[in-house]
Parts: C-alpha cells; sequence; structure tokens
C-alpha cells in the first residue's frame, strides 16, 4: 500500500529520492519522509500530507547525503502524524517499511523490557529497534537482517541504511513487492518498475522471502534460507517520463478519456479484425474441457468478473463462481477437478487477490491472470497471463484499467464460447464485430460529458444515492456507486433492479436520487417497471439510456443522461463511461480530492 524507494550513489540522493516518491503517491499519501547519511550519521525530514508536503520541508530544511531511502505511506498502525511516519530511525538504523508485522506487540514489548524506547504508535518501528539490538551484539548489518527477518510474522516490504555504512543498502520482501533497479555507478529499490522507471530499464524483481545487499557496484540477493542466488534482470517496458495530466484537470478524467485508445490496444492484441475472431495465446489448459472457472478479485475488479459471470453462462453455458478474494482465501473452498483459477487485478500486486491465487494452486488448479502490469507478483506467479494494455493508471480510482478488464473477459468469453461451440459461429462474428467497434463507440460516448456535469451540479448536493441494473448492468449500477462512494463520500448502493421492492423501496423518498442504467434490449420493458415504482413514490429518477429507452421512460425522469445505442453485449463497457463521469463530475462540484480521495491507496498490498 505504501511507496517505498531507495538509493545509493555518488550524486545527491534526496531528487532522485523524491522523484520516486512522486510516482509512487498513488500508493498512498498520509505521510511522506526521507532519511540519508551525512558523514556516516542518520538524518531524515517527515511531513504530515502529500508528497509536496515533504518537499516544501525539503526547501526550508535541505538534507544531503548520497545514500538514503523514502517513503510515503498509507496508513495501518497509528493515525497520519509526524512521529508515525517513515522512515523510522534511531541512532544505528533508519527504515521504510510497507506491509503489517503481525506480532509487533510481542516484539515491542520484548524490546521496551531490554530498555528500547518507541516513539511512533507503527508496527514499523519495531523492525528498526529489533535489527538495533542485533548490531548492539555484534551482528553485522547483513546477519542482523537477516536474523530479524526470521523473527517477523506478516508481510512486508522493507528497506534499511545504516549508520556509518556509506557502501551498502539492504531490502528484503515478504508478500509485499519489492524491485531492483541496476544503474551505472548506482543502484535504486522501489515498490515498482514505474517508481524507477526515470533511472533505468534493468530492473530485479525479488522473489518470496529474499533479501538483498545493495552497494553502488551491483547487488548480491539471499533466498529465504539467507543463500547467494541469481535473480534475472529484466527489461521494464514502462516509460521513464513521469505521467503527467497534460490540459486535463485530473488524472483520472485523462484517464476516461485514455478509454478508447486503451481498449483499441486490448483489443489489437486478441482479435484478428480480418477473420472477425478472437484469438488467444496458447493457454496451458484446454478451454472446452474446463469444468468450472474461479474469478477472484477485489473492489472494481471483482465488479468486472461479476460482469464476466453474465458472458461465460449465457454464452459459453460456462459454471462460473465469482469470489471476492478477500474472503474467498478464508473459505477453504474445493476446487472442482479440471477448474481454472482467474485472477483480476489492475496492479497485479493485490496481497488478497495473490494470497487467494496461492490457495488455489496448492489446489492443483492452473492460474489465469488478467492484469495490467506483465512485471507483477500476480502475473509472475501465474501460469498464463492475459494483460489489459492500459497503461500506468494514477487515479486511484479506476477507470481506463475496468473498461480494458470488461474488453479482455470478454474476449475470453467469446474464446471459450467458440471452443465449447455453443454459440454460433454467425452470433460468434457479430459479436466480435461489436467488440471491434467498441473504441469509437466509447469515443462518441464522451461526447455525453457536458450533460453529465448537469446532472452532477444536483447530485452533489445528496446525502444517498441508489443505482440501479439489470442482468449485466448490475454489477455497473454497483461500480457506479462504488465510484461515487469514493470520490465524493456521498453514500451509495448499488442494487439489482428486480431487488429494490425486496428492501431498498423503503428508502426512496423525494430526497433520494436513483440512477438507473438502462439499455434497451430485453431486460428494458422489466427495469421500465422498477422506474415506475420509484416515481410512483416520489424518487428522483436519473435514467441513463439511450435515445429510444428515454422517449419510452424518460419523460418523467428528474434528469436524462443518453448514451449512443449499442449492442447488450458491449453495453457494460458503454454505461461505465457516464457512471465514471458522474462521479468524477459530483467530486469536483464537491470540492473532494478526484484523483487521491481520503483514506484510499491504488495498490493495496496490505490486508
Amino acid at each position: 500500500m505504501c511507496g517505498i524507494v531507495g538509493f545509493i550513489g555518488s550524486r545527491p540522493a534526496v531528487p532522485v529520492l523524491m522523484e520516486g516518491l512522486r510516482r509512487l503517491e498513488y500508493r498512498g499519501y498520509d505521510s511522506a519522509g526521507v532519511a540519508t547519511l551525512i558523514n556516516g550519521a542518520i538524518d531524515r525530514r517527515r511531513a504530515v500530507g502529500k508528497v509536496s508536503s515533504l518537499q516544501e520541508l525539503l526547501d526550508r530544511q535541505p538534507l544531503e547525503g548520497t545514500i538514503g531511502i523514502g517513503h510515503t505511506r498509507w496508513a495501518t498502525h497509528g493515525s497520519p502524524s509526524e512521529l508515525n511516519a517513515h522512515p523510522h530511525a534511531n541512532e544505528r538504523v533508519a527504515l521504510v517499511h510497507n506491509g503489517i508485522i503481525e506480532n509487533h506487540q510481542l516484539l515491542r514489548a520484548e524490546l521496551e523490557a531490554k530498555g528500547h524506547v518507541f516513539t511512533s504508535q507503527t508496527d514499523s518501528e519495531v523492525i528498526a529497534h529489533l535489527v538495533s539490538d542485533l548490531l548492539d551484539r555484534q551482528f553485522s548489518p547483513q546477519n542482523a537482517v537477516a536474523a530479524a527477518l526470521k523473527r517477523l510474522e506478516g508481510v512486508f516490504a522493507i528497506v534499511l541504511v545504516f549508520a556509518g555504512r556509506h557502501d551498502l543498502v539492504i531490502g528484503a520482501k515478504r508478500g509485499s513487492p519489492l524491485a531492483v533497479g541496476v544503474g551505472d555507478g548506482e543502484m535504486y529499490l522501489g515498490s515498482d518498475a514505474l517508481a524507477l522507471a526515470h533511472l533505468t530499464d534493468r530492473i530485479i524483481y525479488l522473489e518470496e522471502g529474499d533479501w538483498v545487499e545493495v552497494s553502488c557496484q551491483g547487488c548480491v540477493v539471499h533466498d529465504v534460507n539467507d543463500q547467494p542466488v541469481v535473480r534475472q534482470m529484466q527489461h521494464t517496458a514502462f516509460s521513464g517520463a513521469l505521467i503527467g495530466k497534460g490540459d486535463y484537470r485530473h488524472y483520472m478524467l485523462k484517464e476516461i478519456c485514455e478509454q478508447p485508445m486503451a481498449i483499441g490496444e486490448t483489443l489489437s492484441s486478441l482479435v484478428d479484425p480480418v477473420n472477425a475472431q478472437v484469438v488467444l495465446p496458447e493457454l496451458p489448459f484446454d478451454l472446452a474441457t474446463v469444468s468450472r472457472f474461479t474469478f477472484c478479485a477485489c473492489g472494481t475488479a471483482f465488479l468486472a468478473a461479476a460482469v464476466a459471470k453474465y458472458w461465460f453462462e449465457q454464452l459459453a453455458r460456462q459454471p462460473v463462481e465469482i469470489d471476492i478474494a478477500s474472503e474467498f482465501r478464508y473459505r477453504e473452498a474445493p476446487m472442482p477437478n479440471g477448474g481454472v483459477g482467474v485472477f483480476v487485478s489492475q496492479s497485479g500486486e493485490t496481497i488478497d487477490t495473490l494470497s487467494a491465487l496461492r490457495y488455489v494452486r496448492t489446489q492443483g488448479q492452473p492460474v489465469l491472470s488478467i492484469v495490467n502490469v506483465p512485471e507483477s507478483a500476480i502475473a509472475r506467479e501465474s501460469d498464463c497471463v492475459l494483460p489489459t494494455l492500459a497503461g500506468p493508471e494514477i487515479g486511484v480510482a479506476s477507470t481506463k484499467a475496468f473498461t480494458t478488464q470488461l474488453t479482455v473477459l470478454a474476449c475470453l468469453a467469446l474464446a471459450v464460447a467458440r471452443t465449447r461451440k455453443t454459440t454460433s459461429p454467425e452470433e460468434l462474428e457479430r459479436l466480435t464485430l461489436a467488440l471491434i467497434s467498441l473504441p469509437k463507440l466509447i469515443d462518441d460516448t464522451l461526447l455525453i460529458d457536458g450533460a453529465v456535469r448537469n446532472v452532477a451540479a444536483s447530485l452533489a448536493g445528496s446525502r444517498d444515492a441508489l443505482y440501479l441494473g439489470r442482468g449485466s448492468l448490475y454489477p455497473i449500477a454497483m461500480e457506479g456507486a462504488l465510484k461515487l462512494k469514493e470520490l465524493t463520500y456521498i453514500h451509495a448502493e448499488g442494487y439489482a433492479a428486480g431487488e429494490m421492492k425486496h428492501g431498498p423501496i423503503a428508502l426512496i423518498d423525494e430526497q433520494m436520487p436513483v440512477i438507473v442504467c438502462a439499455p434497451v434490449g430485453p431486460l428494458f420493458e422489466k427495469t421500465a417497471a422498477n422506474v415506475q415504482e420509484v416515481l410512483a413514490r416520489g424518487g428522483r429518477i436519473i435514467l441513463v439510456s439511450d435515445r429510444v429507452g428515454i422517449e419510452k421512460i424518460g419523460r418523467d425522469a428528474e434528469a436524462v443522461i443518453e448514451v449512443p445505442p449499442a449492442d447488450n453485449f458491449i453495453a457494460p463497457m458503454v454505461y461505465s463511461i457516464p457512471v465514471q463521469l458522474l462521479a468524477y463530475h459530483t467530486a469536483v462540484f464537491k470540492g473532494t480530492d478526484v484523483d487521491q480521495p481520503r483514506n484510499l491507496a491504488k495498490s493495496v498490498t496490505v490486508e
């Protein structure tokens, strides 16, 4: 969840660290800090708030040194404050940490009994004291870290520097990502390749349980048994340029508008446009004989899987189970023979999804992942990967990652349907052509921006909101509610339209806006009946539909948002655009932080 960066070289460390932290701020922005060695002594600067607050402090109180570590925090243990901000340090060691130390209370009590004085509420500080205690007992830094790691329970990525050692940085990982960047006469560590892309394209990804000694000349990686090992150096595809907003006010709006291109890039990797056919890479299992797909994901990615369930079961007649990864991993679910686990993640580092993947692997099932970062832990631990080619997504609320996940899942559903011969060749061709038309259709849909902005002005004053949808639009209603909650802090819920009369209808009054996603199609008339039920009770209908739908039931709506007509197969992607824009513009009217909503982080690498 937090962002980590480390540097060792001959030039000033702080500019390198700060650039890395700016790239990592999507991981957390409750506080930030850096520490360096100056004439052998540890010095540091910490600030509450975003990386810009730390930069302001450094402008007033510069920090020298050619070796250092940096951190941008998403608070777990301990509220955001300067004392709880990283790096944590004493006279012997400074460290930054991403993760949770589950046995920190036991270790803290043990160390306090020895006279160690803690200054923060965090679990992270215990690592610094534990390593210092071992250094006091004449352990070398390497041996102290190796011994300390064996005492820690939980998940973590840590990077440490040591007083008097200008020639050494040590990093370690267990369950949380950490990469080593290789430079010329200098070396780097970071939570992901994006943090290091401005410095190098040569990356070494640490494996589970690894720890690494880093100097200006290179690195030595040790495995969980402290034995030196060789980890392959890879060339990352990330651009060295810091991703900018361009002329857009926010990253989120930029990324919403990038969806035609992102979907087009993703389709180009999976669809043969000449023959109007999905072409998947070689898979380590036979699509025709899969007994069941089990989809696991979190948040928005889970809702993408929820849409896919409709496609797989309707088109391919393929049994599908979908699970929230954070719950699945504890159910000890029996996995059927011949099943396949499918894991959907933007970052490829989400700890709950990664843990669910590892459980499925223990059950002997092959693993397919759908991720946006091909170098990520989930991708590396999968048998095969279908990448979403969305490019870096900086806004915390997922937009283009979501619609490219839907695009990949739609392609996979068509491939399964073709293999199982459950849908006619003519229908498969028609649906594939609908997919091919999607980038242009999304581009056309983006023209509704002004109309959505007008609706958002009235929504901004609401305390609650209800989203309704049927069929594959039910998960889109849930996604719309999630986006509104994330960005505006308005309480919102997404419901299956047919379920409204089984409880949520009790909430309907003249203050309650009800956003209805209702494309014209087989389920339209049933959704129209639900609209009438809301109107009969004085509810405020905001209807999202095409022209025909609006002509049929939009007359009594408080507001309408017209989207282009779309085949029902691709309607979930098309209707994602208005619910994204509605949340975005409502947040702008309310004045909330669109790109970095409170309490959230982009990549959730802790439980």
